[in-house]
């Protein structure tokens, strides 16, 4: 399976540093960044430099990944689906603007190809998706991580993240308002949202917490089901706090799932 990065920052080296690692029959074959790599040493062997959505056409990827942030992902999106059997966004705050899904949706329709949002650093979506099936009374998402994965965000405008001694709780509303100010740290409120009662209806607490070794997402569902409660603790990527490592690994995960016979 051929493969193609949107983005060449933590998320994506990691990936593309296990998959490496744990695969023979996958290949990168393309990396699309802002500006051109100053020798080919920077990218992994065999794969070319995408300098715009155009490229793809040529290169005919089986599977687009995107991690270079939502600004990224209309234009790159758009174009994948068309040269691609699947696009895999990872910024899924850019979901946040009902028109652009609505424009990626039907452009994945018109070529019979498919948006993949992998679950992120959440566990328990698949329970979530599934029991959206019958009505959901309530979903809500409480994200747990320390101040130092807050700072250089809008946190930083509502609490004096250096002289916390105790967990404070910083914003409280819908997971669209969450993901638009807060698209580092709360990207993956636009998942669970998705997978239950929609951006308007998840409601998304934000805290910091200075006791806090781990970033926490704290998911909890009720409806006509039953009741759902999932509780996970990531340890922080070692490049970027704001995020997990759980997030690199889930999109590891669906794409060893598209290559292989067994997936699960």
């Amino acid at each position: 399976m051929r493969i193609a990065f949107v983005g060449w920052g933590a998320i994506a080296r990691r990936v593309a540093e296990l998959l490496t690692t744990r695969n023979d029959d996958i290949a990168i074959a393309g990396i699309a960044t802002r500006q051109a790599p100053a020798s080919d040493r920077e990218l992994p062997a065999g794969a070319c430099w995408l300098p715009s959505p155009d490229a793809l056409r040529d290169l005919a990827p089986d599977l687009v990944i995107e991690a270079a942030g939502r600004a990224a992902v209309e234009g790159w999106g758009l174009a994948s689906l068309r040269h691609a059997p699947a696009f895999v966004v990872c910024s899924t705050s850019a979901f946040t603007d009902d028109a652009l899904l609505s424009r990626l949706v039907d452009e994945a329709e018109r070529c019979g190809s498919q948006i993949l949002v992998p679950p992120g650093a959440l566990g328990g979506l698949d329970a979530l998706a599934a029991a959206g099936r019958l009505p959901l009374d309530r979903v809500s998402h409480r994200i747990v991580k320390p101040p130092a994965a807050w700072r250089g965000t809008a946190a930083e405008e509502l609490i004096d993240l250096a002289t916390l001694t105790s967990a404070q709780a910083f914003f409280t509303g819908t997971a669209r308002e969450a993901a638009a100010r807060f698209p580092a740290n709360a990207n993956v409120a636009v998942i669970s949202a998705l997978a239950g009662v929609g951006l308007d209806r998840t409601e998304v607490m934000l805290v910091a917490d200075p006791a806090a070794a781990l970033n926490s997402h704290h998911l909890s569902a009720r409806g006509d089901f039953g009741s759902l409660s999932v509780t996970v603790e990531n340890r922080p990527f070692a490049a970027n706090p704001k995020t997990s490592e759980l997030t690199a690994l889930s999109v590891v995960r669906l794409i060893e799932g598209r290559s292989r016979s067994l997936s699960l």
